[in-house]
């Protein structure tokens, strides 16, 4: 008995009319065509009934028709685990790292402005400019709580504009 005599199950049948009307989507056979040929298709009893509906069509056939595909060569699994989603569209962006030949990128903030404010407005203004907000409450705690502490904001103005600085994110203060 050859392959075209065998009979056909219902599985058979309902491959065939998805196929069909795959074709019939990509515009290939009319809609008369499609429905005579589905109608050919759920009547069918073996598979030289339904080869003559797919003749003059192109791939894809049902997988029935032919020989089994030839199993594809086994290769070996990668041993790292591939992450299943891509990166986070809404996580922040990675830090670049300098690398230590690189220089620094400067602060938007100016050293000279954090150094006048410290000594005009001696309590900690300066290093709040800065973003330095926990050196500011410490120069504001002293200022006010003791009367030596304006000292040190002053002196912490003098050294910002002589030597500079750097901001909260460890820049330096722009000259």
């Amino acid at each position: 008995m050859g392959s075209d005599e065998l009979r056909i199950g219902t599985a058979e049948r309902e491959e065939a009319a998805r196929l069909l009307a795959d074709h019939f989507g990509m515009g290939r056979i009319t809609p008369d065509e499609y429905e005579i040929r589905v109608t050919d298709a759920y009547a069918a009893t073996t598979l030289g009934d339904l080869r003559p509906l797919f003749r003059d069509l192109p791939p894809p056939h049902p997988g029935f028709f032919g020989p089994p595909p030839m199993s594809a060569p086994v290769y070996a699994q990668p041993t790292t685990q591939l992450p299943m989603y891509g990166p986070d569209p809404y996580a922040p962006p990675a830090p670049v790292p300098y690398a230590p030949s690189m220089p620094m990128p400067y602060s938007p903030r100016s050293k000279t402005v954090a150094g006048v404010l410290q000594i005009l407005l001696p309590f900690g203004v300066g290093r709040f400019y800065t973003g330095q907000t926990a050196l500011g409450v410490a120069q504001l705690f002293a200022t006010f709580c003791t009367g030596v502490g304006v000292l040190w904001p002053i002196i912490d103005g003098i050294v910002l504009l002589v030597n500079g600085g750097s901001d909260a994110e460890g820049r330096p203060l722009r000259p």
